[in-house]
C-alpha cells in the first residue's frame, strides 16, 4: 500500500464486515456511510451475539455515546472476542472523562487493547489522563493540545490513536501525520465523528492500523470537502457527503490529500 487511494481500493474490492455497536444518534448515518464506502455494515450491539458476531466480522467499531450497563457488557464481550480471534477494533470514548460511569467504561475497553484509539482532542486528553475539557460530546481542546498526550497513549497502550478536528492528528507513538483537509461545516453535522470511526474500521483490515489510519481519515476529510462545495448548510451537507464517499475516485483522492509526517 502507498497512498491513500490503494486503501480505497482495497475497500471496495473486499466489501469488509464490519461490526458497530455504537449509539443511537449515529446508527443511520454510519451504516450509509459505511455503504457510500463500499463496505458492509452491521449494527450489532445485543450482549447475546456481540461476541459470536466479531469472530465473524472483519472489523469492530464501539462507540460509548449512548451508554448502558448492558451496551458496556456487550462492548466488553465483543472485544475481547475481536482481540482473541484476530479483529482489529477501534475504541470511540465519546465524552469520556465526563461521568463516573463513562471514565470507568473508557478504561475497561481501553485494557481490553483496541487496535486503534479514534476521539476528539478532549476525549483522548480525559482517557489519557491528562486534564481535559470537554462540552458534554463536542471537544473545547484544540488536536494541537492533545498531540503529546496521544503519542503518550499509543505508546502505553499500543493503539494508534487518532485525533479527529479541524485537522487530524494519527500516531502510533513512534511515527505520526498530520491531516490538514476537511471543513468547518463537518462539525455541524451530528454523528459524522461516529462515522468516521467506522471508516476506520473499514481501512483496517487492509493493511498497517498506523496507514489504513491515516487513509481511512483522509478520505473521509476528502470526501468533506468535496461535499462543502456542493451543499448550501448541514442538512444538505450530509446527503452531498455519502454522494461524495460514493463518488470519490482514487486519483482524486491522491491528488486532494493534504497529509504530513510530524
Amino acid at each position: 500500500m502507498h497512498g491513500p487511494s490503494d486503501f480505497l481500493m482495497a475497500v471496495r474490492k473486499a466489501e469488509p464486515l464490519v461490526q458497530n455497536i455504537t449509539n443511537y444518534v449515529a446508527m443511520n448515518v454510519m451504516a450509509n456511510v459505511l455503504l457510500s464506502a463500499g463496505a458492509s455494515p452491521a449494527m450489532v450491539h445485543a450482549r447475546d451475539e456481540g461476541a459470536e458476531f466479531a469472530r465473524i466480522a472483519d472489523a469492530l467499531t464501539i462507540n460509548i455515546g449512548t451508554l448502558d450497563q448492558e451496551w458496556l457488557e456487550c462492548m466488553a464481550l465483543a472485544a475481547a472476542s475481536a482481540k482473541e480471534h484476530g479483529t482489529p477494533w477501534v475504541l470511540d470514548p465519546v465524552a469520556v472523562g465526563a461521568t463516573e460511569l463513562r471514565q470507568k467504561a473508557g478504561e475497561r475497553l481501553l485494557g481490553i487493547g483496541p487496535t486503534v484509539i479514534r476521539g476528539n482532542a478532549s476525549e483522548i486528553l480525559a482517557l489519557a489522563g491528562r486534564l481535559a475539557g470537554g462540552h458534554g460530546v463536542d471537544a473545547t481542546d484544540a488536536v494541537s493540545d492533545a498531540e503529546a498526550a496521544a503519542r503518550d497513549l499509543a505508546s502505553r497502550s499500543g493503539a494508534v490513536v487518532a485525533v479527529s478536528g479541524a485537522e487530524d492528528f494519527v500516531t502510533d507513538g513512534k511515527q505520526a501525520k498530520r491531516i490538514t483537509n476537511g471543513d468547518p461545516i463537518m462539525a455541524r453535522v451530528t454523528a459524522l465523528g461516529c462515522s468516521l470511526t467506522g471508516i476506520i474500521g473499514a481501512f483496517l483490515p487492509t493493511g498497517s492500523a498506523f496507514d489504513a489510519t491515516v487513509a481511512g481519515m483522509t478520505y473521509f476529510a476528502v470526501a468533506g470537502e468535496a461535499a462543502a462545495q456542493r451543499s448550501k448548510g448541514p442538512g444538505r451537507f450530509q446527503v452531498c457527503l455519502l454522494d461524495a464517499l460514493s463518488a470519490i475516485s482514487g486519483e482524486t483522492l491522491d491528488t486532494m490529500a493534504c497529509v504530513t509526517r510530524v
